[in-house]
């Protein structure tokens, strides 16, 4: 039981608390933050993406093999150099992003790349939108969802829309290429309109054959939709000082729980099992936005099961 996440790492440069205008280099981008937090969580994890030759590029290699999550590509490229993010918090700790990404490493990860996996070792594949964003990612990700939809794979997807990296519409052009191979759909409620709204959600699911979509609420907590019903998760009672990751702590944490439950194919799902996986990415996500920066903040299966 397995999970392998496919797309960018990235340096986030987090502020300082107290010290204006000073920041720290932290590990983060969302396909990495979701397979450190399944590993973190006892899930053997797999990333397949690209960091640049450089003293970052080595620092996020650093991470995953102190995490325990297999590099699929683990030679450093000399091409690019290694994603940054700049993160800037508000008063209640939600962020937003400004990259320096023209191009970044991640935007290098090729289709021969993809070719050299053997998917079937693996039991669910994740990826996100930010990399359709630029070319040759947007291909290789899309090779490697078709890949896995054709191993029998179970194949999760993020909207994760990046206002500073493109528009709204022609991200939702790349999104609607990448729905037909997707089978669980994580947004968040700002990306509704992603989906058609609330309303037109479920002929989006039946229209792409997607089987479980899952909105995350912020402070309301999440609420999945499956099979015309809709389960509603609590979020966990905190008050944020760092919202980055959060959403990819929870999806983590979801993911996770699908494979400790033994999920290794879309037959194994039921209300339970999915309404099990909500509440504990709930708790994972609670804590992540407990502590500033993305990976570093991420939380362990003792940590989450001691508030379930």
């Amino acid at each position: 039981m397995s999970l392998l996440c496919v797309g960018e790492m990235l340096i986030d440069f987090t502020p300082l608390f107290g010290m204006r205008d000073s920041y720290t280099a932290n590990p983060g981008g969302a396909p990495a933050n979701v397979a450190v937090c399944a590993a973190r969580s006892g899930v053997k994890a797999g990333f397949l993406g690209k960091m640049g030759n450089d003293d970052f590029g080595k620092m996020l290699a650093g991470v995953l093999n102190k995490e325990g999550v297999e590099m699929l590509v683990p030679e450093l490229t000399d091409e690019a150099t290694t994603t940054l993010a700049f993160v800037t918090l508000d008063i209640s700790g939600d962020r937003s992003f400004t990259f320096a990404r023209k191009p970044g490493a991640d935007l290098l990860l090729s289709e021969d790349d993809v070719e050299k996996v053997d998917f079937s070792q693996w039991t669910f594949l994740h990826a996100g939108s930010v990399s359709q964003s630029g070319l040759p990612e947007r291909d290789a990700v899309l090779l490697a969802l078709q890949k896995a939809k054709d191993k029998g794979l179970i194949v999760s997807f993020d909207i994760n829309y990046r206002d500073k990296i493109w528009s709204v519409e022609d991200c939702k052009k790349e999104v609607d290429r990448v729905l037909p191979y997707v089978d669980l759909l994580k947004f968040s409620e700002e990306e509704l309109v992603f989906v058609g709204g609330e309303d037109g959600l479920a002929d989006t699911m039946e229209k792409y054959g997607i089987k479980v979509t899952v909105m995350t609420r912020g402070k309301d907590g999440a609420r999945i939709f499956y099979k015309g019903d809709t389960i509603d998760i609590d979020p966990l009672q905190v008050r944020p000082i760092d919202t980055t990751a959060a959403g990819d702590a929870f999806w983590g944490g979801f993911l996770a729980s699908l494979l400790q439950n033994d999920v290794s194919k879309l037959s194994d799902l039921t209300p339970e099992i999915l309404e099990k996986a909500g509440r504990y990415g709930s708790v994972a996500g609670g804590l992540c936005v407990q502590k500033p920066g993305g990976i570093p903040a991420l939380p362990t299966k003792e940590q989450i099961e001691r508030l379930l």
